[in-house]
């Protein structure tokens, strides 16, 4: 594909997030739109938002887990750039109702990073030997695709569909943590809304971050010491909307909690 048309979409996708107005799917209007383009799709959108002034404190893995992947008919995962216009700490206030379109709400484990992490050949004993801390995170993702009606493509180019995240107070050691077994539950205004385990991401949220360290590496690009990284949902996405309270509790890492306004 041309960049003259890589550089239109990502100006488009740029208006949706400033002006909060979706547009059509890139894949219904260009069939030859491949995952390259979309990537590189991804890195002028995030261009625009650095000269903004944004800067980046880490990366995510998205379509991890299978009910998620269902959900969105997305069957592979994809990355995107956490900047710290996205990040809020535990107990925040999102401002969903300005800031975001259709935003639905899923629970994931964060990694902080205490070493760089270069693919590829990274396995899933290197995560964890590069990881300093464990936190438990909302990420609330939003599309900027209309109705959600995306394929791989389009959730990369949108930068893996990310809109907001919110990190727990709480950070742990990973070491001698049970990645596959440890049991997240999630509630949506005090009321029990779904539960999940580290096996359905990837079988294991170390396995998500490998795959991001690998991925990267082969587009050159690699992962930081200080790196926030999102591993990942361990339950299906959840629709939230104004005045909706989430709350959830990782067995053996910690709790956190998001309203939205």
């Amino acid at each position: 594909m041309s960049s003259p048309n890589l550089t239109t979409y990502a100006d488009e996708l740029y208006a949706a997030l400033r002006e909060r107005r979706p547009i059509a799917p890139l894949t219904s209007r260009d069939a030859s739109l491949n995952i390259d383009d979309a990537y590189q799709i991804s890195r002028q959108l995030l261009a625009r938002r650095l000269r903004d002034g944004e800067r980046v404190v880490g990366k995510k893995t998205g379509v991890t887990n299978k009910l998620v992947q269902a959900a969105l008919s997305v069957h592979q995962p994809d990355f995107g750039y956490l900047t710290d216009a996205m990040l809020f700490e535990d107990g925040a206030e999102l401002p969903i109702s300005t800031e975001l379109i259709a935003p639905r709400a899923e629970g994931e484990i964060a990694f902080v990073l205490e070493r760089d992490l270069k693919g590829p050949g990274i396995t899933a004993q290197e995560v964890l030997a590069a990881t300093a801390c464990l936190r438990p995170c909302f990420e609330i993702v939003d599309s900027r695709i209309a109705d959600w009606k995306i394929k791989i493509q389009d959730t990369i180019a949108d930068n893996a569909s990310s809109g907001m995240l919110v990190l727990g107070r709480s950070q742990v050691s990973p070491r001698n943590f049970d990645f596959v077994t440890c049991g997240m539950v999630v509630w949506k205004n005090a009321e029990v809304l779904s539960t999940g385990a580290g096996a359905a991401a990837l079988g294991s949220p170390l396995n998500c971050v490998a795959w991001l360290a690998n991925t990267l590496g082969e587009r050159g690009e690699s992962l930081a010491a200080g790196d926030i990284i999102l591993s990942g949902s361990l339950v299906p996405l959840e629709p939230v909307r104004a005045g909706d309270l989430m709350q959830l509790s990782i067995a053996g890492i910690g709790d956190a909690s998001v309203r939205f306004v």
